[in-house]
């Protein structure tokens, strides 16, 4: 996208009438990294309409769970429903190559092939937090594309997955039957997250381990502190299976339910307030360690001080200071 060709207004008005192409350039140009193109993604982002919000659901789950199935089988049963679907898959990039197979589409192939539903897969790249760096804004242009619902898969479970819930309504936790080992296993602070835990492949010869499975994360649950966003009785975990489809319009139902409470309570718009300050704060940060970095006096610090910090002569602390007070006083 060069310059002379882009019109931020005009691709902007295209996204909104529902234009999959001018949407999917669009999401390309925000993951871009490139000067010139964070220029325009940045004046295509503020020419969008910002009274249309869409149901974000963050998705996280364990190794083979059977995200991409649940995936699937709960986006056919939504576009099912006359709703619009966005899918925004993050695959896990190579540390090596930095690299990324991008297969979900392969995975999702009944539901990329539905006209109301649209699946993007982005590379994760170095980005920790489960999710693609720029996530978000294509977050964005979905809602401003008029998707009623957009499922923001994680690369997977863990610590750093977390980051997902900054920027969902609702954070869903899919998990696979299994003992009691696996409670262990998942992590506190991504089950203090989560408002629905849904254990996944309660079919056939696992139903009744799924069963059991789900009646100790229900118990797990009642022991978590009670959370201020949340009506009586949640989080609360559920039986599905996206083999059969059975548990899906019960959790539909269950998620409509904590967003129309949310919404009535006003924790809706102050979630999404606090979202906004997060993402300010994030991205304020970012910019100013983008300076930091292209400032030559302040590179050519770094770069002095590196031998020090490799040798132990300095605390990472005391030379990071430095390299800052060298970066004001050059733009003083």
């Amino acid at each position: 996208m060069s310059k002379v060709e882009f019109a931020p207004e005009a691709t902007a008005r295209l996204i909104e009438q529902g234009n999959r192409r001018a949407l999917a350039r669009a999401i390309t140009l925000v993951e871009s990294a490139h000067p010139a193109h964070r220029q325009q993604a940045m004046a295509l982002l503020a020419a969008l309409r910002k009274d249309r919000q869409a149901i974000r659901i963050g998705l996280s789950g364990t190794p083979g769970v059977g995200k991409s199935t649940f995936i699937e089988s709960f986006g056919l049963h939504l576009v099912g429903s006359g709703l619009k679907v966005a899918v925004l898959a993050v695959d896990p990039s190579s540390a090596r190559s930095g690299g990324s197979i991008l297969g979900d589409k392969t995975r999702m192939d009944q539901l990329s092939r539905h006209p109301g539903a649209y699946i993007r897969p982005s590379p994760s790249q170095t980005h920790l937090g489960g999710v693609a760096r720029r996530t978000r804004e294509a977050t964005a242009l979905c809602e401003a594309a008029g998707f009623d619902v957009v499922l923001i898969e994680t690369v997977g479970v863990g610590q750093s997955e977390t980051m997902v819930a900054e920027m969902a309504d609702l954070f869903v936790l899919l998990l696979a039957p299994a003992g009691g080992d696996e409670l262990q296993g998942v992590k506190r602070g991504i089950m203090e997250m989560a408002d629905l835990i849904l254990i996944n492949k309660a079919d056939g010869d696992l139903k009744s381990a799924a069963t059991r499975t789900c009646a100790d994360y229900s118990g797990a649950l009642r022991l978590l502190r009670k959370r201020s966003q949340d009506p009586e009785g949640f989080p609360k975990a559920l039986t599905v299976s996206a083999l059969e489809g059975a548990g899906l319009r019960q959790s539909w139902e269950e998620m409509l339910a904590l967003v129309a409470w949310r919404r009535e309570q006003g924790v809706w718009a102050r979630t999404r307030a606090s979202q906004n300050a997060y993402w300010f704060n994030a991205e304020l940060r970012h910019a100013l360690l983008t300076r930091l970095e292209q400032d030559p006096e302040a590179a050519a610090a770094s770069q002095h001080l590196q031998k020090a910090l490799q040798a132990g002569d300095i605390a990472p602390s005391v030379a990071a200071e430095q390299v800052v007070d060298i970066f004001l006083r050059s733009k003083a």
